[in-house]
């Protein structure tokens, strides 16, 4: 788990440490449950699989058509030629 500080005004601190206090928790429990929600509802958490794929596919670095067909060369050049044996 990723560990991150953050610096709140002192009045916040207070609210947050009453709010906590009130609900039995700590002002970090309290902090990551309600960070939580947050994401939970921010609209990219719910992208579906094939936008995720597409926002991904739209990121750096981006290919030219000769890394493509450098890839088809490298793939065509690994295959094994394919080897039948008669089964019965």
């Amino acid at each position: 788990m990723a560990n991150l500080t953050i610096d709140l005004p002192d009045e916040l601190a207070r609210v947050l440490a009453r709010i906590a206090e009130a609900h039995s928790t700590t002002v970090e429990q309290l902090t990551l449950e309600r960070l939580r929600l947050l994401a939970e509802a921010a609209p990219e958490a719910r992208l579906s699989p094939r936008l995720t794929l597409l926002q991904v596919m739209q990121q750096p670095p981006h290919l030219t058509a000769a890394d493509v067909d450098e890839l088809d060369a490298v793939i065509a050049a690994g295959r094994l030629p394919v080897q039948s044996r008669e089964l019965f």
